[in-house]
């Protein structure tokens, strides 16, 4: 999570300046609501997109991990939908990770109730040079 944290700030910081720039730093109070939606969007379409393209954001990637249905099928917009907003509080108040110290497959609860697991994969050019040697 704090390897996703760091990737996601650069993400947000990126999408921060481009609205600031756009609309030349306005500061009303519509404006910061204007603005927090559109982080909270901009971090929505993040997950959502690479959740459903392969199942991997990009530090996912890294840890080898993947986002899948139940059954090992990939993740459905519904499924991606739900995750990213039970995810949000779930992870912010600590609940989510809490559940995860308890449950019986180590799965967080956004996973639970949106029907899906995050496995990990092996990595295939890693694979392939140890058969290599």
């Amino acid at each position: 999570m704090l390897y996703e944290s760091l990737l996601l700030l650069a993400v947000v910081f990126l999408a921060g300046f481009i609205f600031v720039g756009l609309t030349h730093g306005a500061t009303s109070g519509l404006a910061k609501l204007a603005f927090q939606l559109y982080l909270t969007g901009v971090v929505a379409a993040y997950f959502i997109w690479f959740w459903l393209h392969g199942g991997q954001t990009l530090a996912m990637k890294t840890w080898h991990l993947r986002l899948v249905g139940i059954a090992g099928q990939p993740v459905t917009l519904r499924q991606a939908l739900l995750r990213f907003l039970v995810a949000v509080p779930g992870v912010l108040s600590g609940i989510s990770v809490l559940w995860a110290l308890f449950d019986r497959d180590r799965q967080f609860l956004h996973d639970r109730l949106a029907k899906t697991k995050i496995i990990l994969i092996a990595d295939t050019a890693v694979s392939h040079q140890r058969s290599a040697m």
